[in-house]
């Protein structure tokens, strides 16, 4: 992936600051503190497994089935929830997570017993991989950052982690490391605003995902689906 360049910052900021009637103020800036941050007191005395449950409770209200399981048992858990869909394709992005927490090698066993093909997202060959993100049952990936609060699963885009794998498919299985979960937003925020002060290359784009996609119009009538898969699962596993 490219890094991004940024134009016409200087102009456009001077522009903004001469419609408030003054001059660029570029030195001695010094971030405002406020007197109220409630934003970092919310769900903050919670641990982490009561963390777990506040997500549990929110996957109710977003129509999300939440499945809880150990590394051990990762592999069996995302079979199961493969098969109660009827999933026959499906589409992984290109994460070594899949490796380091033993899912590749299962794949084979998947296809054996149940008859279900999974497919990596091709770096090389994005335009197929779309393609497969198409006609895929199911996206798998995991979860970056996890808030409890809104059931949200939070994902960094990168060559081999596109929007593709959680859009496409009528399907979409996040998983969830227990070690990604933290309260709301706030926090959320926070580690993105870390990796821009400290130099690191952010993510051109950030995808904040709550559940299967829902829509409403004018008199509040849910329809599921129109924007993005109809079904999602978050199955939140024990990780090291």
């Amino acid at each position: 992936m490219q890094r991004g360049e940024i134009k016409n910052r200087e102009a456009f900021l001077d522009k903004v600051a001469g419609q408030l009637g003054r001059n660029r103020r570029k030195d001695n800036v010094i971030r405002p503190k406020w007197k109220h941050q409630v934003q970092w007191k919310v769900l903050a005395d919670l641990t982490e497994n009561e963390l777990v449950d506040v997500l549990e409770k929110q996957c109710e209200v977003i129509h999300t089935d939440f499945i809880r399981t150990t590394e051990k048992e990762l592999d069996a858990k995302i079979l199961q929830v493969l098969q109660a869909y009827g999933v026959k394709t499906a589409l992984t992005s290109d994460d070594s997570r899949f490796s380091s927490f033993g899912l590749t090698n299962k794949y084979q066993d998947w296809k054996n017993s149940s008859d279900i093909d999974v497919f990596k997202w091709d770096i090389e060959s994005p335009g197929q991989s779309r393609h497969l993100a198409e006609q895929a049952d199911a996206g798998i990936t995991f979860s970056d950052i996890t808030l409890a609060e809104s059931g949200t699963v939070v994902l960094f885009s990168s060559d081999g982690k596109g929007r593709s794998v959680s859009l496409l498919p009528s399907t979409y299985i996040a998983i969830i490391p227990k070690s990604s979960l933290v309260p709301r937003m706030s926090q959320a925020a926070r580690e993105i605003h870390h990796q821009i002060e400290s130099g690191g290359r952010i993510s051109s784009c950030i995808n904040f995902i709550s559940g299967p996609s829902n829509s409403a119009d004018i008199e509040m009538n849910l329809v599921v689906g129109v924007h993005g898969p109809i079904k999602a699962a978050y199955i939140l596993v024990e990780d090291r």
